[in-house]
């Protein structure tokens, strides 16, 4: 029984499924990885920037109950969350380094803002031991948290990506199959201590 030669199409399929292969374990599909890490690792730090923001009306409104002579520190903390909130970085504009320069900035001017409300409370005991303060700032220290560790994890998937198209084999890919995968910006300082999260309790 005579066997049949391999069709020209089959040929290009084993070639295809051969040199797929051996590109997976080479590290061609490592930049789109690191480059989806890096939109994850960017929407964890939205989200809670946004969880933040979602806290600051119902803490001033207890504030103001309490210490209604502090207009000024209120309107101040007011202003800072309208100015952080209108300032949007999503995936399309997080090459920008002008606009995340700018979201950084708004953001860092509202942990200032709150930081000084704080302080303010600290002048009446019965603000500081209302439930509803106490619960209010015990989130607010949680989230300032949490804001810490998704910058935290956002700068290390920036450096994980921008090391591998810089690096061999990496830098290869990115020149030849990912030209558009350009260094992306990353988180600066733009305070003292700004890698720490503000302190928000009365201890």
């Amino acid at each position: 029984m005579r066997t049949q030669l391999p069709t020209l199409a089959n040929a290009k399929l084993v070639v295809f499924l051969f040199l797929s292969m051996l590109l997976s374990g080479c590290g061609v599909n490592e930049i789109p990885q690191y480059d989806e890490q890096v939109k994850s690792a960017w929407a964890q730090v939205e989200n809670q920037y946004q969880r933040r923001a979602d806290l600051i009306p119902n803490l001033v409104e207890t504030v103001k109950g309490y210490a209604k002579q502090e207009q000024d520190t209120l309107t101040k903390v007011i202003e800072a969350r309208a100015k952080a909130t209108s300032i949007q970085v999503d995936a399309s504009t997080l090459d920008d380094p002008q606009k995340l320069q700018q979201f950084d900035q708004a953001q860092q001017q509202l942990s200032g803002a709150l930081s000084r409300l704080m302080v303010v409370s600290e002048r009446y005991p019965d603000l500081k031991s209302n439930q509803n303060f106490l619960a209010l700032q015990s989130q607010l220290e949680g989230t300032e948290n949490r804001i810490a560790v998704a910058r935290r994890d956002f700068i290390a998937s920036v450096e994980r990506y921008n090391t591998e198209i810089r690096t061999f084999p990496g830098r290869l890919w990115q020149m030849t199959l990912y030209r558009d995968m350009k260094v992306r910006e990353n988180f600066k300082a733009t305070a003292p201590n700004a890698e720490q999260a503000p302190r928000v309790s009365f201890e």
